[in-house]
């Protein structure tokens, strides 16, 4: 599994980064939220709880996914800026 960061947008009002990112996944089925968060924490150098992942699409037939996910500087505005049902996707404590 390999991902590519493709846009990466610094939001200091919401205090977060906004990126897409493509995941190549040769051979194997679509990577779930965790490991796209733990992936990308170690890619980005961040802490994997600060890491919220609000899409995943993939397209028939092609082993690739592309997504969007944001980045908080703490869980606690994580907790403030986003919705409850996608805080629940990504297992973060409510």
């Amino acid at each position: 599994m390999e991902i590519e960061i493709d846009s990466k947008k610094n939001n200091p009002l919401l205090n977060r980064t906004e990126i897409c990112f493509t995941v190549r996944h040769e051979g194997g089925s679509t990577p779930n939220r965790e490991i796209i968060r733990s992936e990308l924490a170690e890619k980005l150098n961040v802490k994997r709880e600060n890491i919220i992942v609000n899409a995943i699409n993939t397209s028939f037939g092609i082993q690739e996914t592309t997504g969007y996910a944001k980045i908080y500087s703490s869980v606690a505005k994580a907790k403030d800026g986003e919705r409850l049902h996608i805080l629940k996707r990504n297992l973060i404590g409510v």
